[in-house]
């Protein structure tokens, strides 16, 4: 057995964030998980050390604080589905049996009302968090957040199937599934809803902002694949992570698969920089603060993956990194060379990724960012 990697710092050129009530958010999560039986009593007391009200305190540092209640609660949650339907419960390896209880669950955030699952606790948690999202969010909000749900479930009943045959994908159709499995996109109207806006069709529908939260997933994704490699090779059961796919598919050790893990990351972190930087130009205030918030998120996972006890496991310590560092270990303008995802680096204006931000005039506009292929066979 290869010996356990050794994490370096990774490139992390985004500001630390925090909002100020964490701790009182964490406890309150703590007492929602028992309030609503979260997961078996075993699980649900390791979640709870987990300080997941803390990481919703790094995504929204400036948020409503009812509204990082409101994703504290629902992240703990997700992981009562995830570590415990997915991962660590029996029908964890039967997809078709998989997606009948998420297709359940997924009722019951379409409608909270049904008579279904009246003694199911993850459905009663579920019913608490719709009624909230109602609260605090709009129709429109609510609904993307119930159609960014049926993604997540969908991805996971993917991921099921593997299991299931003890098989591990290619890196492509990996990376599809990652972006998805990873409950990032589920997360995308409480972003909104902690600043108390709603980002408007014209903008969120837009090829280069869907693509710059697709970006978003992946930094998110890849980092905890790196983060959590320990946690889940050491669990002994069958794991799937990004280092695992890139060591099974180019034949690399598992310390070259995490280099070139930590260069893939980099790369796209480098090309989330320059999109968003050209958005913010000529993106509304409130596109702005949804781009502000896509970073916060992007660091509070990488604060919190670096410090949970969920990934440094103390009683059989990973050696993951304390800090980070202000250079990328791939500075590389080119694409990454995965089909599902690679057209993101055409979003570039005139499709020329070597030209500096600064370079380009007021006249470029955000649709120039949004469909350049189409201009250039125009």
């Amino acid at each position: 057995m290869e010996p356990d990697l050794i994490v370096p710092p990774i490139y992390s050129p985004l500001s630390p964030a925090i909002h100020p009530s964490h701790a009182a958010i964490d406890a309150r999560t703590a007492e929602w998980a028992d309030h609503f039986s979260i997961g078996s009593d075993a699980l649900r007391s390791h979640l709870v050390q987990h300080d997941i009200g803390t990481f919703a305190a790094r995504i929204l540092p400036d948020g409503r604080e009812e509204v990082i209640s409101l994703t504290a609660d629902f992240i703990i949650w997700l992981f009562g589905v995830d570590d415990g339907y997915c991962e660590e419960g029996d029908i964890g390896t039967r997809p078709g049996d998989l997606m009948g209880a998420l297709s359940r669950l997924l009722r019951i955030a379409q409608n909270p009302e049904v008579t279904m699952l009246a003694d199911d606790p993850l459905a009663q948690g579920l019913r608490d968090l719709r009624y909230r999202m109602d609260l605090y969010g709009t129709p429109g909000q609510v609904a993307r957040w119930v159609d960014a749900l049926r993604e997540y479930f969908s991805s996971v009943v993917w991921e099921s199937s593997f299991r299931s045959r003890g098989a591990v994908p290619d890196l492509n159709d990996y990376t599809l599934m990652r972006i998805y499995d990873g409950a990032t996109s589920v997360m995308m109207p409480l972003l909104e809803m902690g600043h108390g806006y709603e980002l408007q069709p014209l903008e969120r529908d837009l090829t280069a902002v869907r693509a710059t939260a697709e970006m978003a997933y992946f930094i998110i994704c890849w980092d905890n694949d790196i983060f959590s490699h320990h946690k889940e090779k050491r669990a002994g059961g069958f794991y799937l992570n990004a280092v695992r796919v890139l060591a099974e598919e180019r034949g690399l050790s598992q310390d070259k698969a995490l280099t070139l893990a930590i260069a893939q990351r980099d790369r796209v972190m480098n090309l989330f920089l320059r999109v968003t930087e050209h958005l913010r130009i000529f993106g509304s205030p409130q596109l702005r603060q949804f781009l502000d918030s896509l970073g916060h998120f992007i660091r509070g996972a990488q604060d919190w993956g670096v410090s949970s006890v969920r990934y440094t496991t103390p009683d059989d310590p990973a050696n993951l990194p304390s800090t980070f560092c202000d250079t990328p270990s791939d500075d590389s303008l080119d694409p990454l060379d995965i089909p599902a995802i690679a057209w993101w680096w055409d979003l570039l204006p005139d499709g020329d990724p070597s030209r500096s931000p600064h370079e380009f005039t007021q006249a470029t506009t955000v649709d120039s960012l949004i469909h350049p292929i189409a201009q250039r066979t125009a």
